[in-house]
């Protein structure tokens, strides 16, 4: 038996970052896996792979409607999907080769295998490293998988989830898509740009339902422009294999049956925590009525000395706010008083342009009564948008009508995933309108409808419209 001041179960952002941390702060640690190459979802079949292959599809739409404007001309343009897949396979193994670099430099002990809990304080891990393995503290960090209602259950040749729509053998004529959220609109997107119809069924009324609804609105232009058809407020009955395609069967808002036909159906409404096989009855965790595990502010389960992070926690499910939860707990076992802000964890949708928020949304404050000013800009108005031919969106801040504080930025964008930060920065150091609208902003940049909407909440004081 093996004796550890910290064993984490699940190596992806939220478990390996954690345990790097761990290791960092003098912590003797182990990291359990059970597949056979580290990084969980994340980097082997959720954000590295599904941006390897928007990035792809991206540069293929360039080439077949953008080029020729720019004065490149290519003739006999074609989508080579095989080797999409295969450039895609190769970003994923090196990025996941990297993380096993990082636990060798960090002289974190890896098993290969199932981990499960004995007791609170034992592990035994199934599989390819056998062992049991004695912990201090144990951190649950085993991430999600994707879900599905009645109905839509996967078979995985026809009906499919994110996991099968990054290793397609072609490029679909037809694809029905459940789900208006980020995994369906974006993988939807790969496969629209390569030319795939897409249908998007959704229940609620709109696309990116927990995002502010400016950016909803804005997005649906967007993708109906590059094709998109939405069947909005409509709820899924059924959905069948007919052996060359997929029958859907739904019920729109008037209670009226429609049937829609595709080659294949993408099941995309979300995932659920996965928790199973962690033995967490044999130490006595408690799990909520959404399989979720119960945590206090600080991460910690009832056990006092196991801690959950990530998926299988309340919260959004991002990488990166696993991230922040993974480095919360290392550094709260090492004795230090970490901080999250949970509100201040942006979040982004990678279409194109893509969609990133940060803060509350504009709904979200007229509900909590909180007067406010709004200031937009839109991207055509800029001169680095018309000169890169991405002149679709707007960025949007919102402030406190009389500290003004800003308390929410949201934007649609060119590079709206590296521009939130700025927003994100501002945030924590509660920023004003007034503060982010007088620094200086390079000319010319996408960063400037940034400045442009501050200088919008500011008194309108937006300089360019």
């Amino acid at each position: 038996m093996s004796n550890y001041d910290v064993v984490v179960i699940g190596s992806g952002p939220g478990g390996y970052v954690g345990a790097i941390r761990c290791a960092q702060l003098g912590l003797k640690t182990a990291l359990i896996e059970k597949y056979s190459t580290l990084g969980g979802t994340c980097l082997n079949v959720g954000c590295i792979p599904s941006k390897a292959l928007l990035d792809s599809s991206e540069h293929f739409h360039n080439a077949t409607h953008n080029f020729k404007e720019h004065g490149i001309e290519i003739k006999d343009i074609k989508a080579n999907l095989e080797q999409m897949i295969n450039r895609k396979n190769d970003v994923v193994s090196q990025t996941c080769s990297g993380i096993k670099f990082l636990m060798d430099k960090n002289k974190i002990d890896v098993y290969q295998g199932v981990g499960s809990l004995i007791d609170s304080t034992t592990v035994s891990v199934k599989g390819e490293n056998e062992a049991t393995l004695k912990a201090k503290y144990i951190v649950l960090a085993s991430g999600s998988k994707p879900n599905y209602f009645p109905g839509m259950e996967p078979d995985k040749d026809r009906i499919i989830t994110s996991t099968e729509a990054l290793n397609m053998k072609e490029i679909p004529g037809k694809m029905l898509v459940i789900g208006g959220g980020v995994i369906g609109l974006e993988l939807g997107s790969v496969y629209g740009r390569l030319g795939t119809q897409i249908e998007v069924v959704e229940f609620a009324p709109n696309i990116i339902p927990t995002m502010d609804g400016t950016m909803s609105k804005e997005l649906t232009k967007v993708l109906k422009k590059e094709g998109f058809k939405f069947h909005f407020e409509h709820r899924v009955q059924k959905v069948e294999n007919t052996g060359k395609g997929v029958k859907l069967t739904a019920l729109n808002k008037k209670g009226e049956e429609v049937v829609l036909e595709a080659d294949y159906c993408l099941v995309a409404v979300g995932r659920k925590p996965y928790t199973e096989g962690l033995g967490l009855e044999n130490a006595g965790v408690k799990v909520n009525e959404r399989g979720q595990i119960e945590v206090n502010d600080h991460l910690q389960t009832n056990i006092p000395n196991i801690y959950a992070i990530g998926d299988v926690v309340r919260g959004a499910m991002l990488a990166h706010k696993a991230e922040e939860e993974g480095v919360f707990v290392a550094e709260l076992l090492a004795g230090q008083k970490p901080h999250i802000n949970y509100n201040l964890i942006p979040g982004v949708v990678y279409t194109w342009p893509e969609v990133a928020s940060v803060g509350k949304t504009e709904e979200e404050l007229k509900a909590a009564g909180v007067a406010i000013k709004v200031g937009s800009f839109p991207i055509k108005a800029l001169g680095r948008a018309r000169a890169s031919m991405d002149i679709m969106g707007t960025v949007k801040v919102i402030a406190d009508s009389e500290t003004d504080e800003v308390l929410g930025v949201h934007m649609i964008a060119p590079r709206a995933a590296d521009l939130i930060m700025e927003a994100v920065t501002a945030m924590e150091y509660r920023a004003s309108a007034e503060d982010i609208a007088r620094i200086c902003h390079p000319h010319p940049t996408y960063s400037e409808a940034v400045k442009e909407a501050a200088l919008a909440a500011t008194a309108d004081r937006a300089l360019h419209v």
